[in-house]
């Protein structure tokens, strides 16, 4: 029996050793018993130089009120998902997302268990950004129009359906007052591009607009974000704005609002009635004036019966309701949103497609589009991919293979397939075709010394369409 466990411990350890998160296990007097590799790797340290030592000794920014390891230790409550911040012995900054759990023996605390995940790189990633915008906030400049990252309008909505008509005409007369906006509709139906033409027609056209996507971050994280932190609110934390402070005078766009921890929905509701903003670990407050427009890709009703979203910040936020239909409740769109994506990626690929064809846009008409517009963009530019320089307009077998399979029968494919083969018999042609295009861009590319930007120039296309034929025919620069 002995020796099975020792087996299993052994077996258990080479486990820990190998998996892709961190593992680090101390006694109950903090000193280290097990590091496995991912944990070293994102702390920045050798195995051998945590082994058998005291856990303050490396990390030496930690305290027992700001370690998850000591918390644990004292109260003998498991703490999950926490993000921690820390520096270790050697002064390099990192942020995980710990899990840590008491060891118990015999009802006694004997040491503590933590698995991390590394997220430095994530959170160095937002600090860059939230440093960008402390710098548009802080900028002396009083006219910040240039710095709106709105740059949508209404003009730019395409549709001539009844249902979306109606959604532009009463979105343009929300945009007229500050009141919250509530947009809800399918992922893909153009949330944002409504949220920034509401800013573009209104009072605060020149002031910022910023969008966050709730979902994104942490909620951990988000706290920060949306209402600022205070110089030593926790390990690394510096004076900064948040989007409340950042977004004054202009608006705020919170995207995925029902991914929004609860705790931070009352928050946000409190800022909502007061117009208060207090930072994170502050003391001061601060008056802000931003319009609130948010969004979510369910039902506003679904989230509250799900719990997803707080009753008193629903109706706080609901003073102006807007549902954006799915596409497949607008089909007769499909044709203009279509012309659409043919002209913006003809630009992007040098070609000139001039339309599709009857039954290219039968078969976009018949599929029931999950993913709404932006499905229908990666379906157009999925398409152009897909065809050669010379072709002059979308047939339906140029288009993606699972629109074709949606939408015709088994039978009518094979027929379809057949007749084509037979009513047009051009494969040796093709084949002659796309053998003297591989041969002029080698030629091409030969003269200009392998410069990609001055053949394509030669050649009449895009560069992202060189590289597209590039890669078709692999081609490379020999040596």
């Amino acid at each position: 029996m002995s020796e099975q466990n020792d087996y299993g411990s052994k077996y258990f350890e080479q486990m820990l050793t190998i998996i892709d998160v961190g593992v680090h296990l101390i006694d109950n007097k903090g000193i280290t018993i097990f590091y496995n590799e991912k944990m070293a790797e994102t702390d920045g340290l050798q195995r051998e130089q945590v082994i058998g030592n005291n856990f303050f000794d490396l990390f030496p920014s930690l305290t027992n009120e700001t370690s998850t390891f000591m918390k644990v230790l004292q109260t003998g409550i498991e703490i999950r998902e926490k993000i921690q911040t820390y520096v270790n012995v050697t002064g390099k900054r990192i942020t995980t997302i710990n899990s840590t759990y008491p060891l118990l023996e015999n009802g006694e605390i004997i040491g503590a268990l933590e698995v991390a995940k590394d997220i430095t790189s994530i959170v160095h990633l937002h600090d860059q950004i939230l440093d960008l915008r402390h710098q548009i906030y802080e900028s002396p400049s009083k006219d910040k129009k240039n710095t709106s990252a709105a740059r949508y309008h209404f003009s730019d909505l395409i549709g001539q359906s009844e249902s979306f008509l109606h959604t532009i005409a009463f979105a343009k007369k929300a945009s007229r007052t500050s009141s919250p906006v509530l947009i809800s509709g399918p992922t893909g139906t153009g949330k944002e591009l409504f949220a920034q033409s509401i800013h573009n027609a209104g009072a605060r056209r020149n002031r910022l607009f910023i969008a966050q996507n709730c979902a994104a971050v942490p909620n951990e994280l988000m706290e920060g974000i949306m209402f600022g932190t205070a110089r030593g609110a926790f390990t690394g934390a510096i004076d900064r704005a948040g989007l409340f402070e950042q977004a004054n005078g202009g608006t705020l766009f919170l995207d995925e609002l029902n991914s929004l921890d609860l705790f931070l929905q009352a928050k946000l509701l409190r800022v909502l009635q007061d117009g208060i903003v207090r930072r994170v670990g502050g003391t001061h407050e601060q008056q802000v004036d931003v319009r609130i427009i948010t969004a979510m890709n369910i039902d506003p009703k679904e989230a509250l019966a799900q719990g997803l979203l707080r009753n008193d910040l629903y109706y706080r936020l609901n003073v102006v309701n807007l549902h954006l239909p799915p596409l497949g409740h607008r089909k007769d769109d499909i044709p203009l949103l279509t012309s659409h994506f043919i002209e913006k990626f003809n630009h992007l690929f040098g070609m000139k497609i001039n339309g599709i064809s009857p039954s290219g846009l039968a078969t976009l008409m018949n599929y029931h589009w999950p993913g709404n517009i932006r499905e229908l963009s990666h379906a157009i530019e999925s398409t152009y991919n897909m065809m050669e320089l010379e072709c002059e307009r979308i047939e339906d077998h140029h288009l993606p293979a699972y629109l074709l399979g949606n939408t015709l029968p088994t039978a009518l494919q094979s027929t379809r397939r057949s007749e084509h083969i037979e009513d047009f018999p051009t494969s040796r042609l093709t084949d002659k075709v796309k053998q003297m295009e591989k041969e002029t861009i080698t030629d091409a590319l030969a003269l200009h010394q392998y410069n990609i930007t001055l053949t394509a120039q030669a050649l009449g296309i895009k560069r992202q369409a060189l590289q597209y034929k590039l890669n078709r025919y692999g081609i490379v620069r020999k040596p």
